[in-house]
């Protein structure tokens, strides 16, 4: 067996399902025994309980290796506002404690930041941002579980850098999201992939033809996956491909292994 071959049968993608879409996609998720990266979003968030997540895990009795993405809507770790702060926080402690049931690799939280917001203040964002991470990474990391940033609206990486080289924390990462990456970056692959790879814990694998977040199968856009596939050669992180059917995420699965 080839190294390319050992390589493409060591990673085993996690593939992102909302938790309330797990009964409806159960059969392929036994099936193709997956690994899963849970989404909590803010609508249900509330409902669920520790006895909801240990059900979850019982019912992926294959015992797949999980991640976590956290819910996002309304929050904002790095706010001005102390009370949208402490908030947030709050939400972001009930996942942990989801975490410590699902026990997951990664935990991906959005930044919250926007540079039309914050009036491109990134140290004011920053300053905030940090009084929010440091607690919830602290908890994290000692549950073994590393935390990953993911760029959302960022046209470059600055502030998402800026965030990790303060946290100064092997535990805390990025999340580097392909299809947001093709929406709003005006900067080349290669050079903010140089900027942000020491920080990489995950990816986030979709594509989309730039002008809508379609969420499309790898291959099925214009994002750069060879470049991006080089670019991180040797990188310990989680993959994690974000289709939104079946078909596509079958789809993207294959395709992966072309790249690896």
């Amino acid at each position: 067996m080839s190294k390319l071959q050992k390589k493409s049968l060591q990673i085993r993608p996690h593939i992102h399902v909302p938790y309330e879409a797990v009964d409806r996609y159960l059969e392929f998720i036994r099936e193709e025994k997956a690994n899963l990266e849970i989404y909590f979003g803010s609508r249900i968030f509330d409902k669920l309980t520790r006895d909801d997540i240990n059900a979850l895990k019982n019912k992926l009795d294959y015992k797949p290796e999980f991640s976590i993405h956290s819910p996002f809507m309304d929050l904002s770790p790095g706010a001005v506002d102390l009370k949208v702060r402490e908030v947030t926080v709050q939400r972001f402690s009930k996942v942990l404690d989801f975490a410590e049931i699902l026990m997951p690799k990664v935990i991906v939280f959005h930044s919250g930041y926007d540079k039309w917001k914050f009036d491109s203040r990134v140290d004011i964002w920053l300053e905030e941002s940090l009084e929010t991470w440091r607690v919830i990474n602290k908890r994290a990391a000692d549950m073994g579980i590393r935390i990953a940033i993911e760029n959302i609206f960022e046209d470059e990486p600055e502030n998402l850098v800026l965030l990790a080289k303060a946290m100064s924390s092997e535990n805390f990462g990025l999340c580097f999201d392909t299809g947001h990456f093709n929406l709003f970056s005006k900067l080349p692959l290669k050079k903010w992939l140089d900027k942000i790879k020491p920080y990489i814990a995950e990816l986030h694998l979709h594509d989309n033809l730039r002008y809508a977040d379609h969420h499309f199968a790898i291959g099925d856009g214009d994002f750069d996956f060879t470049t991006l596939f080089r670019k991180i050669k040797g990188i310990n992180c989680v993959y994690t491909i974000e289709a939104h059917t079946i078909e596509d995420a079958k789809k993207s699965m294959e395709k992966l292994k072309t790249y690896l």
